[in-house]
């Protein structure tokens, strides 16, 4: 087996030009690359060389109409990592950021966080350079039959099941999922996040944001401390930031903060819930931005600035990769902070990790963390399944216990003297489990 920098430079060149790609299998590999080394099976037969290179990448032209009639081209993408435990399984992104580098490091991601859920689930990631914002509802619903027109051939229950991610919420799953239907002309499990009239789990909306704290109460519960109380910077403003401040709201905590990509409010006081339901209110129906409510909630816009500054006791980044820089990470820990769970996807740089890791900060890793949205998409395609649907109370207690498994694993791989290192015990845990099925399957 190969040492890191030597691993890495095998990896980036057959990879050149994907720079979110290496960041992610560069942070894998540290804590990996020891392990396998250590455990000679999984060395010999380059598990984790494998496990870098995707299963199949799919690209595709998306062409659609828009509402004066006239063409528009976009670029479509599924990346099939690895299907070794389960059908592939991941989301689908629409944004005009989605590139090739991206969605590999999301679906290199996605292998790790679904072999932690415990449920049978490979990694997948995929989407498209659509914006649906400006885009009139007949334009996206055209956008969406388009693109499933051609996805459709490549997934399916037993195949490839996909969710939905940043762009692609409730409206879009339901216009894929229409044209699949038709496509396919049959009612299946194939895509998940639907409506909860045709299929759709409960508090599927709500999952990431809920398991991100369920899984911070976990690593606090492990030192003999409690969530109640502690002040929480929370980043982001769409799905995963509102029910992660709703989630904390319930257990007590004060949630100090909520941003978007115009800067964030200050909630010096502590959030109070009508303010909550006002900001879900008005960026999941009205399209607004955060700062039409400075000032009119009690609470002040910082226009143009990151929340990480504001003094609390832990950090719950929930927007996007690489909101927390270095800088970000030692002022958070000069001013307090002892806990950071990752509702996005790498939100923290590797400068970043390496910070909070030096201090021993309590740091859930996102492929951890943030895994609670395609626990109950996995759930969700059980109930499809076996056609039963489970109550709110029922889908909410697996929740919580599979984010406790989550932490119970990551936390029996990734004891160190002492302290709980999460980022290895993740990326050792989800690795073991792959790594055993693909030793099972031979040279495949």
């Amino acid at each position: 087996m190969m040492d890191v920098e030597s691993f890495m430079t095998w990896v980036v060149d057959r990879n050149p030009g994907q720079p979110e790609f290496h960041q992610a299998v560069h942070d894998v590999a540290v804590k990996l690359v020891p392990f396998v080394r250590e455990h000679t099976e999984y060395a010999d037969a380059r598990i984790l060389e494998r496990l870098t290179e995707p299963d199949r990448i799919l690209m595709f032209r998306v062409t659609w109409e828009d509402d004066a009639g006239e063409p528009q081209i976009n670029r479509g993408f599924r990346i099939q990592q690895s299907n070794a435990i389960g059908p592939y399984k991941g989301g689908l992104r629409f944004d005009e950021s989605v590139n090739l580098s991206v969605l590999k490091f999301l679906a290199f991601e996605q292998v790790f966080k679904n072999s932690l859920t415990t449920l049978p689930m490979g990694g997948a990631k995929g989407g498209s350079d659509f914006h649906p914002k400006g885009k009139s509802e007949h334009e996206i619903m055209r956008f969406c039959q388009a693109f499933m027109t051609e996805l459709h051939r490549h997934i399916g229950a037993s195949v490839d099941v996909p969710a939905g991610d940043i762009g692609v919420g409730s409206r879009e799953i339901g216009y894929l999922f229409g044209q699949y239907k038709r496509l396919e002309n049959q009612w299946s499990g194939a895509i998940t996040g639907k409506g909860a009239a045709y299929g759709g789990s409960l508090i599927r909306t709500e999952a990431t944001g809920y398991g991100c704290v369920y899984f911070a109460r976990e690593m606090l519960l492990a030192q003999d401390e409690d969530i109640d109380g502690l002040g929480c910077v929370v980043s982001g403003s769409g799905n995963v930031a509102q029910y992660a401040a709703e989630k904390l709201l319930d257990l007590g905590a004060r949630v100090l903060s909520l941003s978007d990509r115009n800067g964030f409010l200050h909630f010096k006081d502590g959030l109070v819930r009508d303010q909550l339901d006002e900001i879900i209110d008005l960026k999941t129906n009205r399209g607004g931005t955060l700062e039409q409510m400075g000032g009119s909630t009690g609470a002040e816009f910082c226009r143009g600035l990151k929340p990480w500054a504001v003094p609390c006791d832990a950090a719950f980044p929930c927007a996007t990769q690489n909101e927390i820089d270095g800088h970000d990470a030692r002022t958070l820990i000069d001013n307090g902070c002892r806990l950071v769970a990752e509702g996005a996807n790498m939100p923290a740089t590797t400068e970043a990790a390496h910070a909070f890791e030096a201090v021993h900060t309590l740091y859930g890793p996102g492929k951890a963390a943030n895994a609670g949205g395609v626990a109950i998409s996995g759930l969700e395609m059980t109930q499809n399944a076996i056609h039963l649907s489970w109550t709110r109370d029922d889908v909410d207690h697996r929740l919580q216990d599979i984010m406790r498994s989550i932490h119970d694993q990551s936390a029996e791989y990734g004891r160190n003297n002492g302290w709980i290192d999460y980022v290895a015990g993740a990326n050792i845990a989800g690795f073991v489990k792959v790594a055993d099925a693909m030793l099972a399957f031979g040279i495949v």
